[in-house]
């Protein structure tokens, strides 16, 4: 028997269901974490019947993915059109994206752990959707630190892409630490990015020392 559709259901084109469905576990997911998502509960919130909900998403994995693709996506579009915004040196572009990536974590901090964590990348379930836009993040994260190692400001004797792995491994951890409470004192996140910003371009001027 088919099931029947909650009072007060919406109608949906095809394409602004699978929107809707994403719109709705994403908030779902800020307000009280993966935990509380479930497909159940989704296709209530929304007012549509779950099979409706299962043309879209096979599984809560697969949503998962679309939500951490949707993250991606803004992610880079923000840091994209912070970086063409405005004339400034190479430098004050390092701190701003420094100053930028924390900021944008702590403000999503689900968003981001889903993004980021252990349910999807630990057992290998990002599907193809998701790798198409994590991966070209990466890049772009890889680009900008490609071109100031170009610019002279960080170590001209290691590979771009090793430095890329290592600056995403800091200000990662230093994210984490402060979504998950480590960290809780907001009033110093600003001064730690600017520490984090120091000690890159400080590396790169100790190397440059012993050289002379």
């Amino acid at each position: 028997m088919a099931q029947s559709v909650p009072a007060g259901s919406q109608t949906y084109h095809h394409g602004d269901l699978r929107t809707a469905l994403v719109d709705a576990a994403s908030q779902r997911i800020e307000r009280e974490g993966i935990a509380a998502l479930s497909l159940r509960k989704l296709a209530d919130d929304i007012g549509v019947s779950r099979s409706a909900l299962y043309h879209h998403f096979r599984d809560k994995n697969a949503l998962l993915n679309a939500v951490a693709a949707r993250g991606f996506d803004q992610w880079l579009s923000m840091t994209q059109e912070r970086d063409e915004a405005q004339v400034i040196s190479a430098t004050q572009r390092l701190k701003q994206f420094v100053h930028g990536y924390i900021r944008w974590a702590i403000a999503h901090p689900q968003l981001y752990d889903i993004m980021f964590g252990r349910p999807i990348w630990k057992h290998k379930l990002a599907d193809e959707e998701l790798k198409e836009i994590a991966y070209p993040a990466f890049q772009y994260m890889l680009k900008l630190i490609s071109h100031w190692q170009q610019q002279g400001l960080l170590l001209q004797n290691e590979p771009a892409l090793r430095q890329t792995q290592v600056i995403w491994a800091t200000l990662h951890g230093l994210a984490k630490l402060i979504i998950d409470g480590v960290y809780d004192d907001s009033a110093h996140i600003d001064d730690m990015c600017d520490c984090a910003v120091a000690m890159l371009l400080s590396q790169h001027s100790d190397i440059k020392g012993h050289s002379l």
